[in-house]
């Protein structure tokens, strides 16, 4: 679906678009069990068609690496035998470690049985259930883990990765991805400083730059008068109980999007100081 339009729930100062050569344009499609929203200024619709087409086909490959859904994706047939990944995979899991070992555990892409299980159930995950950092382990494009009942899942920073990419695969530079509550932005549109999105209740005018948020706001279960946030805490091996909104800036969709997830673990948004010209904000 393309048209003359633009994201909904982002906003952009106006602008005299008559004496601009570029257009807005917006796409919207469903990927990743969401809609994934486009918003690019072309010099017509020819060219915001096929880059919009560039960037779709970009997500579905991804997806195709990348999903713990599918039982075909690259990311399901990492096991305790060693195995060379792609570059894409080896990057997201690469990424992970890096913050998994910063948030001392708080972010971790080994705690998929839990969250399948919370997922699935809406119960309290067991005990027994593998969860580890330390069993994953990735040389270079080799990975492979400890335990065969080790189940991985990189949703944590997985879309802002694919905002990423997505990006650099529409071709052009004024534009915008936004997947749920990650948002890349590239240059911003003509005549402004920036792109302004809000968030954390505030707004932000950013370029070059990502902007993701997590939370349980929407997103919960109450067991027996408890709430249950649908983020776990992979050191506990139990859902938070302490309700928070994280919002993080940061120059890549991959970062930011594992950073928010982590800080909303943690509560500490100190992390951020490990990553450059990168800052949370928590409500």
């Amino acid at each position: 679906m393309l048209r003359r339009s633009f994201v909904i729930g982002i906003t952009a100062s106006n602008a005299n678009s008559a004496t601009l050569p570029l257009e807005p344009f917006e796409a919207v499609e469903p990927h990743l069990g969401t809609l994934i929203a486009i918003t690019a200024y072309a010099p017509n619709v020819v060219i915001a068609r096929a880059a919009f087409a560039r960037a779709y086909a970009r997500i579905a490959a991804l997806n195709q690496i990348l999903s713990d859904y599918l039982p075909t994706s690259e990311l399901n047939q990492i096991s305790t035998k060693p195995r060379v990944i792609s570059v894409e995979l080896a990057t997201v899991l690469s990424t992970a470690q890096q913050i998994a070992k910063r948030s001392q555990g708080a972010f971790d892409v080994t705690a998929g049985a839990l969250i399948r299980h919370w997922r699935q159930t809406k119960t309290l995950p067991p005990a027994h259930l593998p969860v580890g950092y330390q069993h994953l382990h990735i040389k270079g494009r080799l990975v492979w883990i400890d335990d065969a009942a080790i189940r991985l899942d990189v949703g944590g920073l997985g879309k802002g990765y694919i905002a990423d990419e997505a990006l650099k695969a529409l071709g052009l530079p004024r534009a915008l991805i936004a997947i749920s509550g990650d948002i890349v932005c590239g240059a911003p549109p003509p005549g402004q400083t920036g792109w302004r999105v809000q968030a954390a209740g505030q707004v932000f005018t950013v370029q070059h730059a990502a902007v993701s948020t997590a939370g349980d706001a929407e997103q919960f279960t109450v067991i027996d008068g408890q709430r249950y946030s649908h983020i776990l805490d992979p050191r506990t091996r139990r859902p938070l109980t302490t309700s928070r909104q994280v919002t993080v800036i940061a120059p890549s969709g991959l970062i930011a999007d594992a950073l928010d997830t982590a800080i909303c673990v943690t509560g500490d948004q100190t992390i951020t100081r490990h990553f450059r010209l990168t800052r949370a904000y928590i409500v």
